[in-house]
């Protein structure tokens, strides 16, 4: 999954408008215009489009953790430079507050059954050799299941958005 295909999804899944999602970025210390945003929700062949940087999409998810949980005091977390499918789904598990029963649910839903010995090899360090690398498909698993969870009407619709 492209960064950009994480953003969009974030963004259909939540109901986020342009400008709510710049003060998402401003709730990480960033700043960023309404129209970086529309170029970013671009479809990949549209000539407007911009390619979001790691440094980018980390900086939204530290912001969404901030937007949905409350800023924290003191310094801002710097957005990493380096991002990975394990870090897009703790960022979000920690943003929704979701312990590993909701996040196994969030799995069922999208009938992916895992067991938490599963879902705990996610969120481990790279070198402990019980580490998973979380892959496109999972990811992408766990945001149609977030989505199915928010907005049940629309189960099917927007699912490529």
């Amino acid at each position: 999954m492209t960064n950009n295909d994480i953003f969009r999804r974030i963004r259909y899944t939540f109901d986020l408008k342009d400008s709510t999602i710049v003060d998402i970025f401003a709730l990480a210390e960033v700043s960023v215009t309404r129209e970086q945003v529309a170029a970013w929700l671009k479809k990949d062949e549209d000539d407007a489009f911009v390619t979001m940087k790691n440094k980018e999409l980390a900086a939204f998810l530290n912001g969404f953790i901030s937007f949905k949980r409350g800023k924290r005091e003191g310094p801002q977390p710097e957005p990493e430079a380096q991002l990975n499918n394990n870090m897009v789904f703790q960022k979000l598990r920690i943003a929704l507050n979701m312990k590993a029963d909701d996040v196994l649910e969030v799995f069922e839903l999208v009938g992916l059954p895992l067991s938490h010995h599963e879902l705990s090899a996610f969120f481990r360090k790279p070198s402990h050799k019980n580490y998973r690398e979380c892959k496109d498909q999972m990811l992408r698993n766990f945001l149609l299941g977030i989505q199915r969870q928010l907005r049940p009407t629309q189960e099917g619709s927007g699912s490529n958005a």
